[in-house]
C-alpha cells in the first residue's frame, strides 16, 4: 500500500488561517477532501481554498466521514495520497481521532499537519494563562427534554480548584444552527436554579469571545448578567469562566475584554 491520509487544520476564521506547511501538503496532495461540520468557520470561501490550493476540493459531510469513511476516505487513501482538510486543529474532535484510528488500522499511514486551535487561542485573545484551564465543557444544543448538568459540574470542579474553564457552544452546521452566548448562559442558569449551588449567577464573571480569529471578532468580559445583554454579533460564539486571577490576568480582562474592576473582586 503506498497511500497516505493526511489531516491538516486549517486554523481559525478562514482559509487564510492554513500553515504554511498545510498549504505545501495539500497543494501536493492526489485528493483533497475537506469536512465543515465540525467547526464553523464564518470568513471560509471554498473558492478562494481551491484558487489557494489550486485544485479541486470536495467537501464531506457528517455521514460521509462517520458512516460511509471506508468508501469517501479509506479507499482512495490506500492508494493515493490524500489531503483532509479540517476546521482548527486536526484531532481536537473526536470524530477525526476515530477516522485517523481506522485509517492506521488499515494499514494507511497518517500525518497531523497542525492548525490553530479555539482552545488555545482563546486564552491567548482575554489574557488568561493557559496552563491555568481546567476541564473543557461544551453546552449542548436542547430541543427538549432536560438539559445535561455535567457542564454544570465541570465549572465547579474547575472554580473549586481555582481554574479556569473553556465554554464550548454546540453547533449543527448542516442545520445551520449555532448555540450563542445568551443561550448558553441561560442554560447555565436553569441549573443554578435547580441546583442552587451559587456556581453560576448573575453575578458570575464570565467571558465572551465572537468570531475569534476574524477581522469583525468580539470580546467582552463582565457579569453574566451583562454579557446576555450584549449584541456579539454572528457565530461562532465561546464563553470562558474565569477562577482564581493573577493580578496580571486581572489587568488583561480590562484591557484587552472591557471588564470593570468591579467585577472582578470576587475573582482576585
Amino acid at each position: 500500500m503506498i497511500g497516505q491520509l493526511k489531516f491538516i487544520g486549517l486554523g481559525l476564521h478562514s482559509e487564510l488561517g492554513i500553515s504554511i506547511h498545510g498549504l505545501e501538503e495539500a497543494r501536493k496532495a492526489d485528493l483533497v477532501l475537506a469536512e465543515f461540520y465540525t467547526s464553523l468557520m464564518p470568513g471560509l470561501s471554498l473558492k478562494r481554498l481551491k484558487k489557494l490550493l489550486d485544485k479541486p476540493v470536495k467537501v464531506l459531510s457528517r455521514s460521509d466521514v462517520e458512516e460511509k469513511a471506508e468508501l469517501t476516505v479509506l479507499k482512495e487513501a490506500k492508494v493515493k495520497n490524500v489531503a483532509f482538510l479540517v476546521p482548527g486543529d486536526p484531532m481536537a474532535a473526536t470524530t477525526h481521532l476515530d477516522l485517523r484510528l481506522r485509517a492506521e488500522k488499515a494499514g494507511i499511514e497518517t500525518r497531523i499537519i497542525h492548525g490553530a486551535s479555539v482552545t488555545s487561542a482563546v486564552s491567548s485573545i482575554i489574557g488568561l494563562q493557559n496552563y491555568k484551564f481546567g476541564r473543557t465543557v461544551t453546552i449542548p444544543i436542547v430541543e427538549a427534554g432536560a438539559v445535561p448538568e455535567s457542564p454544570y459540574d465541570s465549572i465547579k470542579e474547575n472554580l473549586f480548584r481555582g481554574l479556569h474553564t473553556l465554554v464550548l457552544l454546540d453547533i449543527k452546521a448542516e442545520d445551520r444552527t449555532y448555540m450563542t452566548i445568551c443561550q448558553a448562559l441561560e442554560q447555565l442558569l436553569v441549573l443554578e436554579e435547580k441546583r442552587r449551588e451559587n456556581i453560576i449567577t448573575n453575578k458570575t464573571l464570565a467571558v465572551g469571545v465572537a468570531r475569534i480569529g476574524g477581522e469583525d471578532m468580539k470580546v467582552k468580559a463582565g457579569r453574566v448578567e451583562s454579557l446576555r445583554l450584549f449584541d456579539f454579533g454572528g457565530p461562532p460564539h465561546s464563553v470562558a469562566i474565569p477562577g482564581k486571577l493573577h493580578f496580571m490576568e486581572a489587568e488583561a480582562l480590562q484591557i484587552l475584554a472591557g471588564a470593570e474592576r468591579s467585577d472582578l473582586e470576587q475573582n482576585v
